[in-house]
């Protein structure tokens, strides 16, 4: 058996054109209508990955991440109808690693499958890259060293530790809430303030247009993700 997925999701059809479009692209997958078996299944089935619908009839979704994350950091990416800015933010904070709004097209749904496993590879090997480039920019973590087109670019420490958390989870959303708990230690609504000017800044630096950014992409009212190609 190949890579093998977990499909939760207790709409039949939606459930089965997932699975077709999967083993479709050659990934083996199997099947749970409700959090209860899905929970059975990944405590017993070696996944790659999972694929979540968050309005399941025994239980919500995000509950059902939060127990998958006490034991386990397989990627979830949640496809669901509920498509406003805070349930957004709540599954992303509970620990999911993508979220798609219904209805979408299996392009997409693909496209971000391969950026969470390519994720999750990259945190299992030891040897993880210490010199990231992404179009003309390319940053030395070793040496701390950002450069644009070649030239070095001045970033204050705060700053460099937001940038670097951004690219080490590229094409990963990251909420405000996750950025402040990683670079401040704390998390206050008020400080989300304090996220937006940094990001400001460095965009600054970074962009050749600020308001039409290449490299940190802005996802409305839940956070940013950084550019993986």
């Amino acid at each position: 058996m190949g890579m093998l997925f977990l499909i939760v999701e207790d709409d039949r059809k939606i459930r089965k054109f997932i699975n077709f479009s999967l083993r479709s692209q050659e990934y083996d997958c199997i099947e749970a209508a409700t959090g209860k078996e899905a929970m059975r299944l990944i405590t017993t089935q070696n996944l790659v990955a999972i694929i979540l619908d968050l309005g399941l009839p025994d239980m919500d979704g995000v509950e059902l991440i939060k127990q998958v994350r006490e034991f386990s950091d397989i990627p979830i990416v949640v496809v669901s109808a509920r498509d406003q800015d805070n349930e957004k933010v709540e599954a992303l904070d509970a620990g999911a690693d993508d979220y798609l709004t219904k209805p979408f097209s299996i392009k997409e749904l693909l496209a971000r499958i391969r950026v969470v496993l390519r994720h999750s590879n990259g945190n299992k090997k030891e040897d993880a890259p210490v010199v990231y480039k992404v179009a003309d920019l390319e940053v030395d973590l070793e040496k701390h060293k950002v450069t644009l087109e070649g030239k070095d670019i001045h970033f204050t420490p705060m700053e460099y530790n937001v940038l670097t958390l951004l690219i080490k989870n590229s094409g990963k959303v990251l909420t405000h809430k996750y950025i402040l708990k990683e670079v401040w230690g704390t998390y206050l609504d008020s400080e989300i303030q304090s996220v937006r000017v940094f990001m400001a800044s460095i965009r600054r630096k970074l962009e050749k247009n600020p308001a039409k950014p290449r490299y940190i992409l802005t996802e409305v009212g839940i956070g940013y993700r950084f550019a993986d190609e």
